[in-house]
């Protein structure tokens, strides 16, 4: 039997053996609008339409009604910002705030791209990009009693790296 048809036979209590399934399910989100011609990281700061995009997020978030158990964030300014504002519809969920999660470019565009200059050396972003999606991204944990649901609010970047991984 296919893998994926034993898994989905075994969510659903039909396969053989008594042990429950459990899912480790992750919520990857860009950061809000930020202002991109700030200078410095610390200045690129959300706008306005930024802040309404993080308070809708958070309200739609608090509405599936879900226990998040974690919301894990880059520690660049706007992921911050937007991890501050949603995180108040979520209350009671811890924040965890990571340097591998910031924004960088893991290899270089092919074919190049002139609208974006990253502040990036390729295959040092790459490396420490891989090494959030090794620490960040697994199954779910084997003493786990329930499914869990993980937050990420980081970088397009990143989240492109983590998806096609």
């Amino acid at each position: 039997m296919a893998f994926r048809q034993a898994l989905q036979l075994a969510a659903c209590g039909l396969a053989g053996g008594s042990a429950a399934v459990l899912f480790s399910h992750i919520f990857l989100i860009r950061h809000s609008q930020y202002h991109v011609d700030a200078s410095l990281e610390k200045d690129r700061t959300l706008t306005p339409l930024g802040r309404e995009q993080a308070e809708l997020t958070g309200l739609r978030l608090a509405s599936l009604g879900l226990k998040f158990n974690k919301i894990v964030h880059s520690s660049m300014t706007r992921a911050v910002e937007t991890t501050d504002i949603i995180s108040k519809h979520l209350p009671g969920v811890c924040k965890v705030s990571t340097d591998l999660l910031r924004e960088g470019a893991p290899i270089e565009p092919d074919p190049p791209v002139s609208h974006w200059k990253p502040e990036a050396v390729y295959y040092e972003d790459g490396a420490r990009i891989e090494a959030a999606f090794r620490n960040y991204i697994h199954r779910a944990d084997a003493k786990q009693q329930e499914d869990s649901y993980e937050i990420f609010i980081c970088h397009a970047n990143v989240i492109r790296y983590i998806v096609c991984r």
